[in-house]
């Protein structure tokens, strides 16, 4: 097996346990290692929780006593570059330099600006062999959520919604009196719940709010409530974690990229969007946006709300309940 062949079969070990660390790695990135000597792991670790050892720490840690001696002849592959700071944890590129580790490969370098090449640097000037970039795409797939939040400046969007099989979102309304109508099934009510879980904020448009007053939580799943954001009419509303309010207006053909900038300020890393149909085709034809959730029901309206138009590539289209769920992606 050529050197090449076996840094990737390595690194996919390294993808899989980064995996192990979705639960409680966020904000920080998903990260897999793994320590290899003459073809045998000898140890392997993954970023488990945020402000704890992240996962070279992890690996190395779970060499046995007896294989220690071996670090000097070993390579750490891992997914996503070393850090190079003190931030929470001391710099993993020390750890590797003083346990005298020989060879690193990396899956992909780390835009945190903090990092961004230092931890390469770092091991190279101490005269460590570094490869970077193998199966960079997976890895750079595996945390988007990170790397669009670093390198775009904004949240990673997601936006979802439901529509019948001739491509409404709802009827016509003009008052809270009339109920919207409700396409999902309670398993796929969960699942919007379960990605409600997986980001930071949620959002709608000021009409849907004064209309349907959704509560916007994760009752239906376990996971924190997101933080809430209105927006329309020339302004945002966001709540906060404290229950407050915070109101902020500006003009109307600036006010997504405003928001997302301020989201960007207060570290929020994933953004729900929820609609209505208004505030979604607002999000595409910006171009701000980066994945799309639509459910189908076997339902026929004849009239209503248009659903969005959206470009991108579908990647995935699952049937759940008889529904269609599909996923599309504006870059993929």
């Amino acid at each position: 097996m050529e050197q090449r062949e076996i840094d990737e079969m390595y690194m996919r070990r390294c993808l899989q346990l980064a995996r192990c660390g979705r639960p409680g790695a966020a904000p920080n990135p998903m990260v897999g290692a793994v320590v290899v000597c003459d073809g045998r792991i000898i140890g392997e670790g993954y970023h488990r929780q945020c402000g704890g050892p992240h996962a070279e720490v992890n690996a190395i840690a779970s060499v046995s006593e007896g294989d220690q001696p071996l670090l000097r002849q070993s390579t750490l592959y891992v997914s996503l570059e070393p850090c190079a700071h003190y931030g929470k944890t001391p710099p993993c590129a020390q750890l590797i330099i003083d346990r005298g580790i020989p060879r690193v490969v990396v899956g992909c370098r780390d835009p945190f600006a903090r990092v961004d090449g230092r931890g390469i640097a770092m091991l190279r000037e101490a005269g460590v062999e570094v490869r970077v970039g193998v199966l960079e795409q997976e890895c750079l797939w595996l945390n988007r959520r990170f790397i669009t939040f670093h390198t775009q400046h904004r949240p990673y969007i997601t936006l979802k919604w439901a529509q019948s099989e001739d491509g409404y979102i709802d009827r016509l309304r003009e008052c809270a009196d009339v109920p919207p109508v409700h396409f999902s099934t309670p398993l796929t009510q969960a699942l919007v719940h379960k990605l409600r879980a997986r980001n930071e904020a949620i959002l709608v448009g000021r009409r849907t709010w004064e209309l349907d007053r959704p509560s916007l939580t994760v009752r239906l799943w376990n996971g924190r409530n997101p933080m809430r954001v209105v927006l329309g009419g020339g302004k945002w509303t966001i709540d906060g974690a404290d229950g407050r309010s915070e109101t902020a207006t500006q003009p109307s053909d600036g006010l997504i990229r405003a928001l997302m900038a301020e989201l960007y300020e207060r570290g929020v890393q994933t953004l729900l969007v929820e609609g209505g149909a208004h505030t979604l085709q607002g999000f595409i034809d910006a171009g701000v946006w980066d994945e799309a959730r639509v459910e189908t029901a076997p339902l026929i309206l004849g009239e209503g709300v248009r659903a969005p138009e959206i470009g991108g590539k579908c990647v995935k289209k699952l049937l759940i309940d008889g529904h269609s769920i599909t996923h599309i992606y504006k870059n993929s």
